[in-house]
């Protein structure tokens, strides 16, 4: 015979960290964060450069500039001039357009995997909380079912 009663009540509070977080998420993030307004004078002038510098194009006509020293440097046939001029002109000049570009790609894939890994979270903790309000709409039929029970318990004691 069932002597006590189970809670069968489930009080959900959703994390106050929730509702903060989805009022931060723009519709759309991806432009947003693309186009995130630059504060100073300073950090403009060095985002405006780095864009500049950060292309193929910036890669190759520093390619060409590299090409202005070059027939000097071959003329005077001395191994450390060219050594220096492969390593201080050549590949700090040209590299450094190619690795700007490569790590604004990088970038820009790890901000949409963030993106998305937020969103993922997101539709998870929707689901979680479907899940338990399922799981409530069936404590409630148990506790309907365990009411019933009492009920016929009851009865059968009197009988």
């Amino acid at each position: 015979m069932a002597t006590k009663k189970p809670s069968s009540t489930f009080d959900y509070v959703q994390h106050p960290h929730i509702e903060a977080r989805k009022a931060m998420r723009e519709p759309h993030a991806d432009k947003v964060i693309a186009d995130a307004p630059v504060k100073s004078v300073n950090s403009k002038i060095g985002l405006t450069i780095t864009k500049g510098v950060g292309t193929m194009w910036a890669a190759y006509a520093f390619f060409a500039l590299t090409l202005v020293s070059l027939p000097q440097v071959l003329a005077k046939g001395d191994a450390v001039l060219i050594v220096s001029w492969i390593a201080q002109t050549f590949l700090q000049l040209v590299l450094l357009p190619i690795i700007i570009v490569g790590q604004n790609i990088q970038a820009a894939s790890a901000e949409k995997r963030a993106i998305l890994t937020y969103e993922d979270a997101a539709a998870v903790l929707d689901e979680a909380v479907k899940i338990q309000k399922h799981l409530d709409h069936q404590d409630k039929a148990l506790e309907h079912l365990i009411n019933r029970l009492e009920e016929l318990e009851a009865k059968l004691k009197t009988k």
